[in-house]
């Protein structure tokens, strides 16, 4: 065994807000004495605010220590803020081995339990409002594991074994959690392409606002064709359709429409509400587009993708 760091030992030899709080409106536990290891989380909350905290342990110094720790970090928070620390957290405050993870485990499980209370949430069983337990070992939720992923962007089934002891049993369970760290890896990246694409926009928004106003009709044009290329032409191929630049007079753009775009029935209301809209939003707001295309006799319903 490691032996206990110095912060471990100072808080085991003299605990902060260690004892009863007759205040208390809310009580957390974690562990049971039959494990030889138990917690007893008592906070006062006023409006939403932990005005004070007190603990009851019995168990290894690293267990007291963290119980100690975690009420130095709970006093003058907001319980909603308050309920979002995690063991990696507690156990960063004490230098604790990775060994003695459990103590801060301990400590998360003893918080959420007391915030659960307070929000007058069922903590008897995860079964009991239809989420799905993933580790059986440890009885942790989905929601929770979930939750775990979304706010520390896990990557690995270690990291959630830390944030949730989710793992860290049998390993039956490793499976459904790759799967969850696979499908929120995937989010991340969509909402990472989201924002380059957003700021992508932006950037060549502000562009074409620093060079529109007096240039000439060839200037125009080339912008115009650049806003086709990127914004409007990838949409239009996807139903097997497609458009050209005919020619620019000033604010009037003839555009020609190619292949299944020519006999569309919404080829007007294309124009009008896609491609002159976008026009208008990133190259000149007084834009207006002539369909010039000859579309015969009959129109009909565009392609079904």
């Amino acid at each position: 065994m490691a032996p206990y760091p110095e912060k471990v030992r100072d808080h085991f030899l003299n605990p902060r807000n260690a004892g009863e709080l007759p205040r208390a409106t809310v009580v957390g536990e974690a562990g049971s004495l039959a494990s030889g290891d138990a917690l007893r989380l008592q906070l006062e909350i006023v409006n939403d605010r932990i005005e004070d905290a007190r603990f009851q342990s019995f168990g290894k110094p690293a267990s007291v220590a963290a119980a100690s720790a975690l009420t130095e970090m709970l006093i003058g928070r907001q319980i909603d803020e308050a309920s979002r620390i995690t063991a990696p957290e507690i156990a960063q405050a004490l230098d604790l081995p990775a060994q003695y993870m459990s103590a801060a485990r301990s400590a998360m499980e003893a918080l959420e339990n007391a915030y659960a209370r307070h929000r007058s949430l069922d903590t008897s069983s995860d079964d009991a409002q239809g989420e799905r337990v993933i580790c059986r070992c440890f009885d942790v939720s989905q929601g929770r594991i979930a939750r775990a992923i979304s706010d520390h962007a896990l990557n690995s089934v270690a990291e959630v074994t830390a944030h949730t002891r989710a793992g860290g049993g049998c390993g039956s369970c490793h499976v459904d959690i790759e799967n969850m760290l696979a499908r929120a890896r995937a989010e991340r990246a969509r909402a990472a392409e989201d924002q380059r694409v957003k700021q992508a926009r932006e950037a060549a928004r502000a562009q074409v606002a620093s060079t529109s106003t007096g240039i000439s009709d060839l200037q125009r044009a080339a912008l115009i064709q650049e806003v086709l290329d990127r914004e409007v032409r990838p949409g239009l191929a996807m139903d097997g359709g497609d458009m050209e630049l005919v020619g620019v007079e000033g604010t009037l753009v003839k555009v020609k429409l190619n292949g299944h775009c020519v006999s569309c029935s919404s080829s007007t209301a294309t124009m009008r509400f896609f491609v002159e809209d976008k026009l208008r939003e990133l190259v000149d707001p007084a834009i207006e587009v002539q369909d010039v295309t000859d579309h015969g006799e009959v129109l009909h319903a565009p392609p079904m993708r």
